[in-house]
């Protein structure tokens, strides 16, 4: 009868390294997309640069990561924009995304448009953090709101959420695509 229960902790080890393998691949086989935020020519010299990952959620995206090369202290724009291209100081990603046809406005404001996101706002070294949940868009392809393609904007100047249709933001300074990763 020992013989038989000696191999329980054996088979017991076993059983939970399975397991918590299986814990820790959990989420792993779900879509996420990456933004490597690149300083554009708009200013010089621009040293702003940042990463950025976009999780899927059950209902929208976690948008987590950080910009640096900013000024201690400042206030940015920052928007997801309608088209996958950083070209030309980033004026080539066009104008907000806005699948909805919204307004502009604050990030998750009544009728505020998808690319709408909150302002990178940069502590004393220039780094600016961000991890927030956004509701309007998404990770699934073929979805009118999803963003994996689009641009990811950094813009020079805070975000005035009024004039529309892009808040008067100023010059864009850093860009990445959104690609799945």
């Amino acid at each position: 009868m020992t013989r038989r229960f000696a191999a329980l902790p054996t088979l017991a080890i076993a059983l939970a390294g399975t397991l918590l393998a299986g814990c820790g691949s959990m989420g792993s086989g779900q879509p996420r997309a990456v933004a490597n935020l690149a300083p554009t020519g708009a200013i010089m010299p621009n040293p702003t640069k940042g990463m950025a990952t976009f999780t899927p959620l059950s209902h929208g995206v976690r948008l987590a990561g950080e910009v640096s090369g900013l000024p201690p202290g400042s206030e940015h724009g920052f928007h997801i924009h309608e088209k996958g291209d950083c070209a030309d100081n980033a004026m080539a990603a066009g104008g907000h995304f806005n699948p909805a046809g919204g307004t502009h406005g604050k990030f998750e404001a009544p009728g505020s448009h998808a690319g709408e996101l909150p302002s990178l706002v940069a502590d004393g070294t220039g780094v600016a953090r961000f991890n927030v949940e956004v509701h309007s868009i998404s990770l699934t392809d073929g979805a009118a709101n999803n963003v994996v393609g689009r641009a990811l904007v950094v813009h020079r100047d805070p975000d005035d959420f009024k004039t529309q249709p892009a808040g008067n933001s100023g010059p864009r300074t850093a860009c990445a695509i959104i690609t799945k990763g």
